[in-house]
């Protein structure tokens, strides 16, 4: 079954659409959320999270990648469900180095991107950004801040070196820096 007649089913209100959604896209969304919250009844409840919050938002949106709109979904949950469980301790994990990572680069001034920025104007000033980066550099920025993956899954994935890697997402973090102290949004 493809995303048309997936979402199409979702618009009818047939159930069938969460068994699908499940069967095209539960390994998918299971990756994101098992990389943000490493613990298997975790990620669990998160997809059955993920699967209502799909439930609930289509209609009346009509994702144009199903794909895409799930992963965000999961992506949301989880790093709510991780900060929650995680509020009052400070942990080095998976998803603390990431976040860290990224987190020097957007706010110097600050440790709530939210209260330093517009929300909007950040988001379409860091596509903007990917636009201007290689392909090679944007799938591994991507891998790296969206999906959480760990610099080792990264350079197994595309066949280069740790510290390849590293160096490329550090690159990749000082330039994204610079374009948003251009544009005076850090």
């Amino acid at each position: 079954m493809d995303d048309k007649e997936i979402i199409d089913l979702f618009w009818k209100r047939d159930e069938t659409a969460i068994e699908q959604t499940v069967n095209q896209y539960g390994r998918y969304c299971w990756k994101i959320a098992y990389n943000v919250l490493g613990v298997e009844e975790d990620v669990q409840e998160c997809l059955n999270d993920t699967w209502l919050g799909a439930w609930n938002s289509i209609p009346p949106a009509r994702p144009s990648c199903l794909s895409a709109f799930l992963g965000k979904i999961t992506r949301n949950l989880a790093i709510s469900r991780y900060r929650a469980g995680h509020a009052l301790k400070r942990t080095t994990d998976r998803l603390a180095d990431p976040l860290d990572e990224l987190g020097e680069c957007l706010s110097a001034s600050s440790n709530n991107v939210e209260e330093a920025v517009d929300r909007n104007a950040l988001e379409t000033a860091i596509n903007d950004w990917l636009d201007t980066v290689s392909d090679k550099q944007r799938r591994l920025f991507v891998r790296r801040y969206f999906y959480m993956d760990s610099v080792a899954e990264i350079a197994q994935m595309y066949g280069l070196g740790h510290s390849d890697v590293k160096v490329t997402l550090l690159r990749l973090r000082r330039s994204l820096q610079k374009k948003l102290e251009a544009e005076e949004l850090m």
